[in-house]
């Protein structure tokens, strides 16, 4: 074959072998037909699909933050990726009844506010308390002594009504967060209205006394959005400014042994009864129901609550865990909880009532980017409508928040290349606060509707945001100091308003003062003038180092509008007012 095979490829070039060549052709032919067969099926896998394991999202409150781990230790424990997203108690509150939480389910330290609305009822399709913390007042070791609190058989005989003459009298001056936007802030303004009205059963709206209130209302120093920024405001301010801190007991266990505090707080449980948090996991999304049941029983078992009580100092709702962790709170305080009221006109007119009536009233500078930068991207037209809305007529809760109040004052101060004149407004007071005696002892409480001259006031401020012209470079500095100056002059002409300054700014300073200029101007300002805060809102291509710089040096905070909506950055700006 092989001898064969050599002759015909000699002669290839000259003679073909026609039967040999045809018959390779052949044999290659069937090969490449065999080689384009498809190849059998393969097996059918019975095997389930590989599962995408979805966010179990969760909406909570922002006093939850120190829980956060709680999403490797529930994932670990049950598959169940949880996964936290933080807001405020209202804002939050508002989500949930609106159907726009985006969340599967919602963690809030009380939900008496939200499940007296239909709405919010039937958002929720289940709940389970997780833990316990009591509000309670948090007292300055020293003061308490002063006060005589510190002896255990005087302590067992406090109330809410002491607590509230204590604060009339200038004893008692306490941070607390804003009852407005935070569940701490409205619970204490409910205990104080329960514990008042001296009714076995919740009350109404009606049964309001305004006296208690407004009592409660004079040792209101520190307003604030959050424990975190409350505590690092006390601590700078105890012994000075404050003496007391408002807050869960947990929170204030916290503080007594972060060593952060100049001393310790003495904790009072009012005897007549307390609000306690009982921070309830709700069931939003009904197609996650299993989740959540995993979720519930991982919380509720020994490894999350023993984890929950050491950690976060909240009470477990585990018995044997509780049992095993008596220790970590104060002994022999007996813990009767107030009735809380289902109705939800109260809780509407009573912050409604605070806003307006009860808080000591704000008084604002504005001070109001008008550079030619602010007519890029929008910016000017941000800026507009920011104003306008918060003169505007949204009935929301957060909109009544954010909105301007009974008898507040506000200056606005536009800038360029220099500050220009301010411009005032002050926003009449209410029928209620205006009628009421000096000691606002009127029955009751309501949400009410605008005066005419409120509603003329109103459409001033949003006819003068519409009219804002922007040219020009920016001097912030200049503006942000002569803010400060014009607020410590009114201040001393009117102490018995809580004075701030709002500045608002899309671009560097590239006119007058530099940073370094401004904080020695800043050092050189009296100490009251030194204590109003500035709040800077930063968008567009505000140098954000050097804000936040600022707002460090004046005590404020900084917001910013690039990752949110204007109008929305002055919903949060007025929890620090």
């Amino acid at each position: 074959m092989k001898a064969t095979m050599n002759t015909a490829v000699k002669t290839n070039t000259t003679t073909f072998n026609w039967p040999y060549t045809l018959l390779l052709c052949i044999v290659a032919l069937l090969s490449a037909c065999k080689k384009a067969e498809p190849p059998p099926p393969a097996p059918v896998s019975t095997a389930a699909p590989f599962a995408v394991i979805q966010d179990f999202k969760v909406l909570a409150t922002s006093d939850l933050r120190d829980a956060q781990p709680l999403e490797q230790m529930v994932e670990k424990a049950t598959g169940v990726r949880l996964r936290f997203r933080f807001g405020g108690t209202m804002e939050s509150t508002e989500a949930v009844q609106n159907g726009k939480a985006e969340a599967d389910a919602a963690w809030f330290a009380n939900a008496k506010y939200l499940l007296s609305d239909p709405q919010g009822q039937a958002r929720v399709k289940l709940q389970d308390k997780i833990m316990l913390s009591p509000l309670v007042v948090g007292v300055s070791e020293s003061h308490a002594k002063t006060l005589g609190w510190d002896k255990p058989e005087v302590a067992a005989k406090i109330t809410w009504k002491t607590i509230a003459d204590t604060a009339k009298n200038g004893q008692l001056k306490y941070a607390l967060s804003n009852p407005a936007t935070s569940n701490q802030g409205f619970m204490a303004l409910m205990g104080v209205a329960a514990a008042a009205s001296q009714k076995a059963e919740a009350l109404t709206a009606a049964d309001v006394d305004r006296a208690a209130i407004s009592s409660f209302i004079k040792g209101y120093k520190l307003p604030g959005d959050n424990s975190s920024y409350l505590s690092d405001k006390f601590i700078e301010q105890q012994g000075l400014r404050l003496n007391a801190f408002i807050n869960y007991e947990s929170w204030l266990l916290s503080l007594n042994q972060s060593g952060k505090l100049k001393e310790k707080l003495t904790l009072i449980y009012p005897q007549e009864g307390i609000a306690t948090a009982d921070y309830p996991l709700m069931l939003l999304n009904d197609a996650r129901r299993e989740d959540y049941q995993k979720v519930v029983a991982y919380l509720k078992g020994d490894e999350a609550q023993t984890w929950l009580a050491t950690t976060t100092l909240r009470r477990p709702v585990n018995a044997d865990v509780a049992k095993a962790q008596a220790s970590l709170y104060p002994q022999g305080k007996l813990l009767v909880e107030l009735p809380f009221s289902p109705d939800r006109a109260l809780a509407d007119g009573l912050i409604d009532a605070y806003l307006n009536d009860f808080r000591t009233p704000i008084a604002s500078t504005f001070v109001l980017d008008v550079s030619g930068s602010m007519n890029g991207g929008g910016r000017r037209a941000q800026l507009v409508q920011a104003l306008q809305y918060i003169a505007g007529d949204d009935a929301s809760l957060t909109g009544r928040i954010a909105r301007l109040t009974s008898r507040e004052r506000i200056w606005m101060l536009p800038f360029s290349e220099t500050p220009q004149s301010p411009v005032y407004f002050e926003v009449p007071a209410t029928k209620i606060a205006a009628s009421s005696t000096l000691n606002n002892t009127a029955k009751g409480v309501q949400v009410q509707t605008d005066t005419a001259s409120k509603k003329e006031l109103l459409a001033n401020v949003r006819d003068y945001a519409d009219n804002l012209r922007m040219n020009g470079g920016t001097a912030l500095y200049d503006a942000v100091l002569l803010a400060l100056e014009n607020m410590n002059t009114e201040r001393q002409k009117n102490p018995n308003y809580q004075y701030s300054v709002v500045a608002f700014t899309d671009g560097e300073n590239n006119k007058g003062r530099d940073l370094a200029a401004f904080k020695a101007a800043y050092a050189a300002l009296p100490e009251d003038a030194r204590a109003i805060p500035v709040f800077m809102v930063v968008f567009g291509e505000a140098n954000e180092r050097d804000l936040k710089d600022l707002v460090t040096t004046t005590g404020g905070r900084l917001f910013d509008a690039r990752k949110a909506s204007l109008y929305s950055v002055f919903k949060d700006i007025r929890a620090f007012q």
